[in-house]
């Protein structure tokens, strides 16, 4: 390899946190590809351009995702990564891996690819960074024999991911990682064949803390939830009393719906269930003396996306509380009818979210044949009528 001069990539190096340029560096070592790549990202420094462009469809024998192609236009200055594609890998539910399996996708990519790795992409692919057209089936073929697949790209499912729920969080209301892994196998032709107007991005998370962000970045969330209410162990909050916690200000004040009440005459906790949100708040702050409800489930949250063609959304409820027990056949039945409703009404670019924003969120309920519940609200008090069908409104 070349003693390549990288000035400005060299500043990112600079600092107490780790740096990808760094990365970069040792990856040169052994792949001529990561070697370019440091050439063409310092020229983009120098000239303040980006060099990457997209140019025609590329893949895998059978599917129609996993693949993203992607060209240099400094191809001829740096022919090492004229292509340069990315190949999505679906990850385990949870991001589990064993030191072996790592090894062996490594060995495989360092055989096929840069070397580069990404662990892991916004959906939750493990991404592998810079390949030739020419070497993406033999790269396939090897992850194939070592059991992984392509995960999702283009108009169509993105890679289901979720936290790591009951594997390690004492607070996961449903098991994050059989959900994830049941709807990954059912909808999996979605995945590999994109078919859809858009990208649909599905996130599983625990509790209300959601810990993957799906309220913010997925189409279809699941938060685990609970439909009674949060059991207080009286002596366990007396002891938090005791150690010189001000439950009235730490926890109390900050219930946003004030659905908790402090009697420090009688050091008395209650809580009001039927104004809780389940927004995890006390049961952080007091993990001993409280703990989630009994009879376990999840919230079902549509639209939740970034800011492309209209701005960021935040998911907003359609189930308030959805039991979720193998083989899941409620859920797998809402995300058939909310996907081929968005199919065949929404736009070209258009996600589900701004698809309900253009309709309406009542068309898009009769549409699903969904009640109207408080729960849905997405900005309370923006609009005070309630606006009925005609075959409801009695005439008599």
């Amino acid at each position: 390899m070349t003693d390549r001069k990288t000035p400005l990539l060299d500043e990112l190096e600079k600092g107490p946190w780790p740096s990808f340029v760094t990365e970069i560096k040792r990856a040169g070592k052994k792949s001529a590809k990561a070697e370019d790549l440091l050439g063409q990202l310092e020229k983009s420094f120098e000239d303040k351009t980006g060099y990457w462009k997209h140019g025609g469809i590329v893949g895998v024998r059978g599917y129609g995702g996993g693949v993203i192609g992607r060209y240099s236009q400094k191809g001829e200055e740096f022919p090492n990564v004229a292509e340069f594609h990315t190949v999505r890998v679906n990850q385990p539910a949870g991001w589990f891996y064993t030191s072996d399996t790592l090894r062996k996708i490594c060995d495989i990519w360092e055989k096929h690819g840069s070397g580069l790795t990404n662990l892991h992409g916004s959906t939750g692919d493990l991404i592998l960074l810079g390949t030739d057209t020419s070497k993406l089936q033999p790269c396939f073929d090897d992850l194939s024999d070592a059991g992984f697949d392509l995960g999702g790209s283009g108009g169509g499912l993105r890679t289901p991911s979720c936290c790591v729920g009951p594997a390690r969080c004492e607070y996961a209301c449903i098991d994050t990682l059989d959900v994830t892994h049941e709807i990954t196998m059912a909808f999996q032709d979605y995945i590999h064949r994109p078919m859809w107007p858009y990208k649909f991005k599905i996130k599983v998370s625990g509790c209300g803390n959601d810990c993957v962000a799906a309220i913010a970045r997925a189409d279809f969330t699941i938060i685990g939830t609970w439909r009674d209410a949060i059991r207080i162990d009286d002596a366990a909050v007396k002891a938090y009393v005791d150690s010189g916690m001000d439950i009235s200000k730490m926890v109390v004040q900050k219930c946003p719906t004030s659905a908790l009440e402090w009697d420090a005459t009688n050091g008395k906790l209650t809580l009001c269930a039927e104004d809780c949100v389940r927004c995890m708040h006390c049961i952080n702050v007091m993990p001993k003396a409280l703990r989630p409800g009994v009879e376990k489930g999840a919230s079902i949250l549509v639209g939740g996306k970034a800011p492309v063609v209209q701005g960021a959304m935040l998911s907003w409820v359609i189930v308030p509380f959805m039991k979720l027990e193998p083989p899941y056949e409620d859920l797998k039945d809402l995300i058939t009818r909310i996907t081929e409703w968005w199919d065949e009404h929404g736009k070209s670019r258009e996600r589900l979210g701004e698809l309900i924003y253009r309709k309406g969120m009542r068309y898009f309920l009769r549409d699903m044949g969904l009640e109207p519940t408080p729960q849905m609200v997405m900005a309370p008090r923006t609009n005070p009528y309630w606006f009925w069908w005609p075959e409801e409104v009695n005439k008599g």
